[in-house]
């Protein structure tokens, strides 16, 4: 997205280096910046401190904002009940949609009048005729557009992502350059809300308390142990299951109403095949080769192969990740109904885990089409 200076723009402030770089890239670029920070849970404080100590050093104001109640009663209640339902919850997915594009988002544009809300994730926002392309951060290895398939297109069109077009290293040295006091920050964790020594194993524990059920082989149906409750394990999962065998044991499936989780070898978790749920279309205008703004950008972006309808198609090919950190996929996607999908991979795939995220891409793995639920 190509940014216009003199906007009024509201960043969102963790207190880490990627937010207040973003911050500080703004206003070099002359918009007029303020900043604002969401406390979501307890122990939130020392970053919203921190957030307030690093607008003092650039310069501008900072707004503080209690979310806890929001937080709770969406991200902290989808994270517990999708546990209970025997799926693997992905909060900071849920949180983006709902709390930080929600609640945090509306906030900056209902009270503080912002013309746009800023963020420092690695992602790119290109306009394309019509509808806004939400694109992989320059930096693949630090690219969190997986992260934020579930926003939509009127989010998009008033959201900007500095950090799209640089890697982390450059950000960096610029907030050491310009003496920012979180330059040194150290990343995010995986579960905000869940502190160490806490894990989400006894985070889950005190909350549902320990239930024992059996641990059950897959191929045979004979009882090989006993676990403290079905919802400690996920697909895939191979550690803490505690049960000896000639090779390692993995979960391949549980049953959340028995209380039961099935194991076997690794081989056992590989399937090619999976349905999607709750699908958000979020390129769902394009038109199989147009002649449009895409088109003009590098080669690499603009294939014609990578042109198609998917939210009016019935089937179409697309490139798949099923969790953050894996490699995309190739896949054919076949529309069930208006907001599912069934996609067969190109390859077998390991533990295609129920409740995760799956992102659907051009097939030249740039741009993001649509994504939704693994059921």
């Amino acid at each position: 997205m190509s940014y216009k200076n003199n906007k009024k723009t509201v960043v969102a402030l963790s207190g880490g280096v990627d937010s207040t770089t973003t911050a500080l890239l703004l206003i070099k670029e002359g918009y007029e910046v303020s900043g604002i920070t969401g406390i979501m849970h307890d122990g939130m404080e020392e970053a919203a401190r921190n957030a307030s100590e690093a607008c003092k050093v650039i310069g501008i104001e900072h707004h503080i904002l209690d979310l806890r109640e929001e937080f709770n009663k969406t991200v902290i209640n989808y994270f517990e009940n999708n546990y209970k339902k025997g799926l693997t919850p992905n909060p900071c997915t849920y949180c983006n949609r709902y709390i930080k594009w929600g609640s945090l988002a509306d906030y900056a544009f209902e009270k503080l009048n912002a013309d746009f809300y800023a963020t420092g994730h690695y992602a790119r926002i290109l306009k394309q005729n019509d509808s806004f392309c939400l694109y992989r951060g320059e930096d693949h290895k630090k690219d969190q557009s997986y992260m934020l398939f579930a926003l939509t297109q009127k989010q998009l069109s008033r959201t900007l992502f500095p950090l799209g077009n640089i890697n982390k290293t450059e950000v960096k040295e610029i907030a050491l350059d310009n003496q920012l006091i979180s330059a040194d920050s150290r990343e995010s964790q995986d579960v905000c809300f869940i502190c160490p020594p806490e894990t989400t194993q006894s985070y889950l524990i005190s909350k549902f308390g320990e239930k024992e059920g059996e641990i059950i082989d897959y191929k045979t149906g004979k009882v090989l142990g006993i676990h403290k409750g079905a919802f400690n394990f996920t697909t895939g999962q191979r550690k803490g299951i505690g049960v000896a065998a000639s090779a390692p044991l993995y979960v391949i499936s549980t049953d959340p109403d028995e209380n039961k989780i099935y194991v076997g070898f690794k081989e056992l978790l590989f399937s090619q095949e999976f349905d999607v749920e709750n699908v958000n279309w979020q390129q769902e205008k394009y038109g199989e080769k147009q002649d449009n703004e895409l088109q003009k950008l590098p080669s690499k972006q603009s294939s014609a192969s990578a042109f198609y309808t998917p939210a009016s198609q019935h089937e179409f090919p697309a490139m798949v990740k099923i969790r953050y950190n894996s490699e995309a996929q190739e896949a054919i996607i076949t529309k069930t109904d208006e907001n599912s999908v069934h996609v067969k991979l190109k390859e077998p795939k390991s533990a295609i885990t129920p409740g995760q995220a799956a992102v659907f891409y051009d097939m030249n793995n740039e741009f993001v089409l649509c994504g939704g639920w693994i059921k």
